[in-house]
Order: C-alpha cells, then structure tokens, then sequence
C-alpha cells in the first residue's frame, strides 16, 4: 500500500474538527430514539420519486448525511441510493446517487478522544463513503451500535456491480415510452447528408439488403464490414475513398492495430477536404514496416484541390500520443507513420496523456473540489478548517497555495491540450482545404475526442440537437469508443474490468483518494482497470467551447448537465457495451428505452423554453466553422457540473441563463400579445374599410335620390303645363291629393303624388300615373279624333280602345322638346 503524501502535496484531507463531532455538530444533537424501524415498515414502495419500474430493496433508517449534517432515511432499490430528509421525507439530491455512478465506497470508522470513564458515552462514528464519477463525494453516518453500516456495505455489493449487463436497471424497467429507433438508420442518414444526398431516408429494409452502398464523384459508403469481419469495433458501414476497392480495403486494414483501418468521418462538401481516422500502424519494432495498401488508401484522401488544376492537397497527420509513448509502442509492433512513405503528408504530434493519467487527474480534480468547497464531505467548512495548508484561517498564502492544487491535479491543462489539437485540425480543414488523418493508439480514446471536436467546430449542423445527437452517435458510439470499460459497467461477456473496491480505516481522518485508498482502488490502474473518464473530459471541452461561444450551440450547459447524468446512471440503454456489435447481440436498441426521446420528450412538453434551450443562439451568427484563437483556448472549471456538489451557490451561470429565459419568456408573451392587437387592428381596420364603402354606397344612393328628386319636380312641372295646356286645371292639396277639373266638371282623383321624397326612400319612381280620368271628354282632350295620342312619345297607355290614362315619363319627356310650343315659358 502505497504511504500517504505529506500535507503540503496531497490534494485533499478530510479532517473532522472536534467541534464539529464532539460538541455542537448534528451528530450529537441527533435524537436517535425516534427513528423507529418498524414504524417506517413497509411504506417506502409508493414513494412519489420513485421511477417507473424501481423498487426499493432496503431501507436504513436513522441514518445522518455527514455532508450537511441532515438526519433522514437511506434507501436502497434496484437504480440508486435515495436519502430522503428527516420527516418530509424529501429527496436530498446530494445524497441522493444511482448505483452505476457510483466509483467507490470505503467503510471507515472515526474514534473520537475521550475520557476513560466516558469511554462508553462516546462509541465510534460509522461511516460510509462513497465517491460518484460525477464529482461528488458522500458521507453517511449510521446509528451507533446497530449493524446498518454493514446491511448497506453488503446491499451496495449486491447492487451496484452487475455481473451481466442484462442485470442493469435499463434491462429491468422493461419497454419504456421513450422508444428507440434504430441508430444503423440514423448513420445512414448522416452518410447521406456528408454525401450530399439528405433527400434519401434510410430504412431497415435498406439495410437488410444492401441498397444503402451510395456514392457521390469522391467518396463512397461500403458495406463491406457488414457483418463485423473487417473490423469488429467499427459500424456496419463505412465511409471511405471512391476510388479504393473493397479489396484494397481488407489488405488495408492489416496494417492498423485492431484492423482499425483509415475511414472517413467527415468530408467538406465544398473544398473536399476530409477528417479522417484510424489506429497507429503496426511499423514493428525497427518502425520499417509499411503497406502499400494503407498508403494508398491515406494517400486517396489528398484529392485535388477545387480550382488548382493538377495540385493535390496537403496531408497531415495527426498523432494525438506524445512522440515518446509513440514510440515506445513500437515495442509492441505499433508505432508511428514516416512522412517519406505517405504522399503530401506530414507528421504532428500532440501530447495528449493516455486514458490511465486522465483518470488520475480527474480524481485529484475531485478531490481539490471536495476539499477546497463551500462545505466539504467531512461537513466542515473550507474557510474554517485548520492545518495550515489549506485555507489557515484566512492566511493569503496557503489560499495560493491551495489554488495552486487545481493546478496540481492537471485536469486543465489537459482539456487546454485537447482545444489545441482540435483548433488546429479545423484551422488545416478550413483555411488550407487539408485533409486530415488523426489516429492514436487504437484509435478510439483520443482520437475519437479530436475528431468530434473537430467536426463540431467546423459543421454548424453538430451545434445543434439533432447535430450533436448525430454527431455522438457516428464518433462515439458506431466507431466502438468502449464506454462499458471506460464508464465502469459490465460487459457483454458477463464480468466487467472495473473493480468496487471496500476499505476499513480506524485513523480520526478520512483516508485520501489521492494517498492509499488511490492505490488500491486503482487496481492495478495500469493494468486491468480501463475505467477512465474520457467522454466525461470531452463533454467538459464542449463546454469550454460553449463559454468562448455562447451564441453558436442551440442546447445549453444545462443539456450538457443532465446528458452527462443520463449516460453515467445508466437509465438508458444507449451508452451499454463496448461497440456497435455487442449492442446489436444484445438486441439494446430493441430492449431499453432512449435517452434522446426522453431528453427530446422534456423539451418539448414545457410550454415555455426549456432549461435545455440556449437562449443565447444565434444561428445566423454562427453558420459557419469556428476557429478559436490560441489565446481564447484558456480553460477554466465547468460551474455547472464542477461546482454543483462543492460549491453549489457560487455558479451564477444557471442563475443568468434563467433570467435570460425568464426574459425571453416574457418578450413571447409581449409578441403575442402585440400579435393578438395587430389581428384586432387589422379587423377594425377592415370593419373601417368596409364602414367607409357603405358610407361610399349611401352617398351614391342619396346623390341619385337627390338626382331623381330634382327630375321628379321637372317632371311634375312638365306635367302640370301638358295637362293645363288640355284646358284642364290640375289642384294639388296639402296632403299631396290632387283634382283634375276638365269643361263638365271635377272628377276626384285618387293618386298621391308626394310634395318631397321620402327620406327613408332609396328608390325613386319617375313616372307618376294618373289613372282616374276615364271619363270620354278627358279622353277627347287627351286625344285626336282619329284616337291618337296627341304626345305618341309620351308613353299614352290603351288598353284596346279603352283609355286607360296617362303615363308620364321623364325620360319621355326629354323627347317632346320638338313640341315646344305646347309649353309655356317658365
């Protein structure tokens, strides 16, 4: 066992003060007495939080949360430990962590100084630690005298380290809701936009038989590892040079380690320009090994430039290992290219460590957080803490002294080596139209975080949802990075390498994860163990990504949160095994729920935008690659997710980001509203338009009436001349009765005729009857002898020889200006 380091080079001491044990802490004012078992029998299986398909499996009651000191209920069911508060019974997220997430647990007892004759009164602290894989670090303190710690130890054995990756609770929770399409149809669907043909959807029945092998002018998909026999890490298809064989490509895969060959992961659809990857080459020992094949194929990616007739373009090839470990492999049969052999071609090296120091450093990482938090895991205070080499009461030389461990632990300096690389991939794909080659060992670590990174940077497509679901899933997923090794799961062969490892410690402190309680849960960290936290350090440089470009990603830190949580919990089927073909063996897609349909399905049942909406995106900002500065690749701590457990207050991001929700919110319900009074303008204006045409319309009307008023009078007065022109005198009374007197006498008529139109009347009648004179004389004097009309245009209505009367028509009477004569002057 390897002796701890000396105060001022450990990253972390969990030191209990006496007052916080002894005096006045939690833990002595804790009323044991009321927990009663059997009170709390039986009532945990219809808990609210509980999730569909989880039951609980054991219950500690009375059981202390040392973080905060908060007293309550520790559960144990078939997903993850649940501490619920004292008497609300709330979920206490700190304490609260799925089985899977779980790193580690050491069992530990604290002896706390006292007098002899108060031996008794003062029984050893139990306590439980346990550290997660997203930076938190728990202590539980159990009831004194009871055998709980023990109970929990043997249920955490039972329940966190399936032995067959059916036996996780993704298997359990049978069919979900969130139901999975098949991810060969959704790479085969980004094969088609890389290809420029998104107007295709792929389908089963296209994979079934075989249809799906397209091609454009440079490169083609082939469906030569169909069945896994070329490669059995990669997908089913694969993207690679039109103009190399099938066969050419099984010759070329023997020269990769693993048969990892060099294939496409993303091409320009303008320039030509490719990212390709692979595995190291197997150069031997004496690194003079070389495959005419593999530099064809390397060599088939250096097209021709758009626009420069003849000139190919230029190669690089990106190692991502340091140049030392890279050749030190060749004692392996690995090794390195040798620029002379590859056409164009030109060798980087980027020093990025392997995944054992990454491991290492995130756990120093988590440690300094622990230590240096605003509450720690031994529930005492970093500003409060003694020892002198930390925050020593306030001494502004150990808090440099304390930073400075950030930089210890090397986690930053790490993901400022990955930015670098990836800056400089997209700034050669970019500016230079290169192609590009990365590779490391095998080719599924480091290279896969470069590629993706790469990719991210230069296809604003990867910057959004379905883009960065996309994304994971051809890099990560279908070209075989190991998450069951790295995230610390079970296999498909029925024993995964990642070990749980339990200790006991009698000492009054915690035992450091960077001294002994490292060393042995490292088992054999060089050898045996392969967890490390390699997708976990590229989501943190999506991150970094994210803070140098806020505008340009349509998800948020928050998304990048609670992604993160879903893969190490393992809820979903979609990160299990080690490659696209263990998956498919294990029928997973057909057998677990999807992760991206429950994240899809969170978005969209909130009425407003979701906390996983950036509300900062600008796509049009934004719609091409990205290309940060050196000077802009500074790295800083991820608040989100760093700080959430350590210092859960000081990250304000979250808190600026609601605001700006909170805002965009408001301005959508503002929009409505203004959309709401612009339809109300709109049909008032409308109404108005339509008011005004009618206004229009009665004016028309009451001009024409107007008009037929003034021909109505002509008329009348035409009238009255050509009747007393007859010798026929024509009285009108004031009710608008008129009488027609002739030689033998009057003769009443019956006809009104109206001194003025009616001013409700629309219609006026212009000819005017009078039909009551039907006596002979009138007819004579309305009459020639030979019973003519004595006006033929005046309309003289007959009916056979009988009079009837005269029909006086203005329009007629326009026509009787030619007699003249009959009237008088007026």
């Amino acid at each position: 066992m390897t002796a701890p380091r000396p105060p001022s080079r450990r990253l972390r001491s969990l030191r209990y003060s006496s007052e916080k044990m002894e005096g006045t802490g939690s833990w002595d004012v804790l009323e044991w007495t009321k927990f009663d078992p059997a009170s709390w029998s039986g009532s945990f299986s219809n808990l609210d939080c509980l999730l569909e398909s989880e039951r609980v499996i054991f219950d500690g009651c009375g059981a202390i949360l040392i973080n905060t000191g908060e007293a309550g209920t520790l559960l144990l069911t078939n997903f993850r430990t649940l501490f619920l508060s004292e008497g609300s019974r709330k979920v206490v997220p700190l304490g609260t962590i799925p089985l899977v997430t779980i790193e580690k647990f050491n069992k530990m007892v604290l002896k706390v100084q006292s007098n002899r004759q108060d031996s008794n009164k003062n029984p050893p602290k139990r306590l439980l630690q346990v550290t997660g894989k997203d930076m938190r670090i728990i202590v539980y303190g159990f009831r004194p005298g009871t055998k709980q710690r023990r109970a929990v130890v043997d249920a955490l054995l039972n329940c966190s380290k399936p032995e067959r990756v059916w036996d996780l609770y993704a298997f359990t929770c049978g069919v979900s809701k969130f139901g999975n399409t098949n991810p060969k149809e959704r790479l085969l669907n980004e094969y088609f936009r890389l290809l420029g043909k998104s107007s295709l959807q792929a389908s089963m029945n296209m994979i079934d038989d075989g249809s799906f092998a397209l091609s454009n002018d440079l490169w083609r998909i082939t469906d030569l590892n169909s069945n896994y026999n070329l490669c059995e890490t990669y997908p089913f298809a694969l993207m690679v040079p039109k103009s190399i064989s099938d066969d050419e490509l099984i010759q070329a895969s023997t020269f990769r380690s693993k048969c990892r060959l060099p294939v496409i992961s993303w091409c320009h659809p303008g320039s030509g320009a490719v990212i390709a990857r692979s595995s190291q080459p197997l150069v031997g020992l004496m690194m003079n090994m070389r495959s005419n094949f593999d530099e064809k194929l390397v060599a088939s990616f250096c097209t021709q430039l758009a626009g420069h007739k003849g000139a190919p373009r230029k190669l690089y090839i990106a190692d991502a290992r340091p140049r030392k470990n890279a050749f030190a492999n060749g004692a392996k049969g690995g090794g390195s290219e040798s620029s002379s052999n590859y056409l164009q071609s030109e060798i980087v090296f980027f020093g990025i460590d392997n995944i054992h120091a990454m491991r290492e450093s995130f756990s120093r990482l988590r440690d300094y957080l622990d230590m240096h938090g605003t509450t720690s895991s031994d529930g005492t205070s970093s500003f409060l803490r003694q020892g002198g080499w930390t925050w020593g009461g306030g001494n502004l030389s150990s808090m440099s002294a304390s930073v400075s461990l950030l930089g210890d632990s090397g986690w930053l300096s790490h993901i400022q080596g990955i930015l670098a690389g990836v800056a400089w991939i997209a700034a050669r794909v970019a500016m230079e139209s290169a192609s590009v080659l990365v590779h490391c060992s095998d080719g599924w670590d480091r290279t896969t975080q470069l590629v993706s990174l790469a990719c991210l940077l230069l296809d604003p497509y990867y910057r959004t949802f379905a883009g960065f679901q996309a994304l994971i899933e051809k890099d990560w997923l279908a070209f075989g990075h190991p998450f069951s090794d790295r995230v610390g799961m079970p296999n498909v062969a029925g024993s995964g390498n990642f070990e749980l490892p339990i200790q006991s410690s009698s000492s009054r402190s915690f035992p450091s994860s960077s001294g002994s309680a490292a060393a042995q849960s490292s088992i054999s960290s060089h050898g045996q163990n392969n967890y490390s936290p390699i997708f976990l350090q590229w989501v943190d440089c999506v991150s970094q990504l994210m803070r140098m470009y806020p505008s340009a990603f349509e998800f948020s830190p928050t998304f990048l949160v609670d992604f993160t949580d879903c893969l190490l919990s393992c809820r979903f089927g979609n990160f299990l095994c080690n490659s696209e073909k263990e998956r498919q063996q294990c029928g997973i897609s057909e057998a677990y729920g999807c992760m991206w349909a429950y994240l899809t399905d969170l978005r969209s049942s909130s009425a407003t935008p979701h906390v996983h909406c950036n509300p900062f995106y600008n796509p049009s900002r934004y719609d091409g690659p990205l290309l940060p500065p050196a000077a802009a690749l500074a790295p800083t701590l991820w608040p989100q997710f760093h700080l959430r457990w350590a210092c859960p207050v000081e990250p304000n991001a979250g808190e600026i980001e609601d605001q700006c929700r909170a805002m965009t919110v408001k301005y959508s319900e503002m929009k409505k509203e203004k959309e709401v009074a612009e339809r109300k303008v709109e049909d008032i204006s409308s109404a108005m338009e339509s008011l005004k045409e009618e206004l229009q319309n009665e004016k028309e009307i009451s001009r024409a009436a107007r008009e037929s008023e003034k021909r109505a009078i002509k008329e009348r007065a035409v009238i009255l001349r050509a009747v007393q022109s007859l010798g026929c005198k024509v009285n009108f009374t004031k009710n608008g009765d008129f009488a027609v007197e002739v030689e033998d006498g009057p003769q009443k008529c019956s006809h009104s005729l109206p001194q003025k139109p009616s001013e409700n009347n629309t219609t006026t009648d212009v000819s005017e009857s009078l039909s009551s004179l039907t006596d002979q004389k009138v007819s004579q004097a309305l009459h020639t002898r030979e019973g003519t009309c004595r006006w033929p245009d005046a309309g003289c209505a007959q009916i056979g020889s009988q009079f009837v009367g005269l029909k006086a028509n203005f329009e007629a009477f326009d026509k009787l200006s030619i007699y003249d004569s009959y009237f008088t002057a007026e």
